[in-house]
């Protein structure tokens, strides 16, 4: 879900994480939205509105009573101009004030008179946080629809450790926008490979590609944020674990193989995005061996297919992606074929801007009723086009009611 274009209404409350909120700001900004800073009179003693007004570009409201604010009824405008609200940091203070209703200063009064999604990120002390009342609170919260994001687990200003810090701006970002996505997904469980796999010579060298992982874990993301259950098994990359997904991390295609096959067993959804090696050393050494004069060479034998090797069901809807450097739709076409996809997603590996460990991507969409080229685009907005694609697929194949039987199995084992 893309914030071009967004009213965010941004509430600070006055507790020392607030100077993050100036890093929030700017994320919100470069994602293209639009933010209205509301400041609490104890967040003014933490970080000044001059601050917050110019990395926004807009006025920053802190007065219910203020003259010029209030002349056009300022808290009805901003409760109205939001597509969201998001309080970050949350005191328990006004944590508990939210949950009671009531409505003292401009921030309160807003949170009520909105309609538009809330999003709440508690930061505070571990013992507030932990505190039986502000835990019934947060849940009430919940419980009306408050998107509360869970706070991070490390130290704290205070010198204590355990969770109250307040997440990284990209994380809160991210659930700003899952706040303003549609959940069309729900009731789904999408399984997304990703990344590269490393097959090993030795102790010390492999055989590898270029993949980060980007476009797997945009696309988990996306599809957490449309409201499915997210698991994703990914080879080895740099980046951070997402939030609200089950990340199963692996190194080889046999173990990627592995792991798939049993997340298969749940899914309704499969998206291919890993960049599985073809080939792996015939024989993988105990040791490493010097290196030896000359030229040498290296036998190799095939890796496991892991989504060829994924048992089909009825409602199992599977999407592949083809990395390729020459003839790219034919090539494609033959692997949608040969793997029995319902989708495959081509892109040209060899563009700049286009392939391996960048932020953007050209893909073409190819499927049974035809093939979609789509322009230069964030490879967030591509996972929601991939996934907008599955939404029309899915309409073709209703998801059945009945969940599979492993899910049900291993809910019952969990609960035991």
């Amino acid at each position: 879900m893309s914030l071009a274009g967004r009213t965010i209404v941004l509430g600070v409350s006055g507790g020392i994480a607030a100077y993050k909120s100036a890093e929030l700001v700017r994320e919100l900004r470069q994602a293209g939205a639009r933010v209205r800073v509301i400041m609490t009179r104890h967040a003014q003693e933490f970080i000044t509105p001059l601050t917050l007004q110019t990395l926004s570009g807009e006025p920053v409201a802190t007065d219910l009573f203020d003259l010029g604010q209030e002349s056009q009824i300022g808290h009805i405008d901003l409760a109205d101009a939001a597509d969201v609200v998001a309080v970050a940091p949350a005191t328990a203070n006004l944590v508990a004030k939210i949950a009671a209703g009531l409505a003292d200063d401009l921030l309160s009064t807003v949170l009520l008179a909105t309609r538009a999604p809330i999003v709440v990120a508690p930061a505070m002390n571990v013992h507030m946080y932990e505190n039986p009342i502000v835990q019934e609170n947060l849940a009430r919260l919940a419980g009306r629809g408050v998107r509360v994001v869970a706070p991070d687990h490390g130290s704290l200003a205070c010198g204590y450790e355990g969770p109250g810090r307040l997440p990284d701006a990209a994380v809160l970002r991210e659930e700003i926008a899952a706040a303003l996505a549609a959940p069309d997904l729900a009731g789904e469980t999408v399984l997304v490979t990703a990344g590269p796999t490393r097959e090993y010579l030795d102790p010390v060298r492999f055989l590898s590609n270029r993949s980060s992982g980007k476009m797997g874990f945009a696309i988990a993301r996306a599809a957490r944020r449309r409201g499915a259950r997210v698991v994703v098994v990914s080879g080895p990359t740099a980046l951070p674990e997402p939030r609200g997904i089950e990340l199963v991390r692996v190194e080889t295609a046999a173990e990627m193989a592995a792991s798939a096959a049993r997340a298969a067993g749940d899914a309704t959804i499969v998206i291919a995005a890993a960049a599985v090696a073809d080939y792996r050393p015939a024989e993988r050494r105990a040791d490493k061996e010097a290196k030896l004069a000359g030229a040498s060479s290296l036998a190799l034998e095939a890796t496991p297919d892991v989504v060829a090797s994924l048992p089909r069901r009825p409602e199992l809807i599977v999407v592949g992606f083809a990395a390729e450097t020459q003839d790219l739709v034919s090539r494609a076409r033959a692997k949608l074929e040969r793997k029995r996809l319902d989708l495959i997603v081509a892109n040209d590996v060899s563009a700049e801007d286009a392939g391996f460990d960048v932020d953007t991507n050209r893909v073409t969409l190819i499927g049974g009723d035809g093939a979609t080229e789509l322009p230069l685009l964030a490879k967030d907005d591509v996972a929601d086009a991939v996934l907008d694609r599955i939404r029309e697929i899915r309409g073709r194949r209703p998801l059945r009611v009945e969940r599979p039987a492993g899910l049900a199995a291993r809910r019952a084992s969990r609960a035991s």
